[in-house]
């Protein structure tokens, strides 16, 4: 049984990590430079880029031959 590949190339996979890490460190160092909540946006794009490697995750360890519904 062969596993699927995801939906990221490698590089891509990478660069997500990449971009996960510097926004989620972001966020909380704008938190305590800024008074507004701008930084609810960076937390909301590490989430999004988050949830994208997730899904590549489980693409990655479905079997290749398995079908979508």
């Amino acid at each position: 049984m062969h596993q699927g590949s995801g939906i990221l190339s490698p590089r891509q996979r990478q660069v997500a990590w990449i971009g996960f890490l510097l926004a989620a460190l972001q966020a909380p160092v704008s938190a305590w430079l800024v008074s507004d909540e701008s930084w609810l946006f960076s937390l909301c794009v590490a989430l999004m880029v988050a949830t994208v490697i997730i899904a590549d995750d489980a693409a990655r360890r479905r079997p290749a031959d398995a079908t979508t519904d």
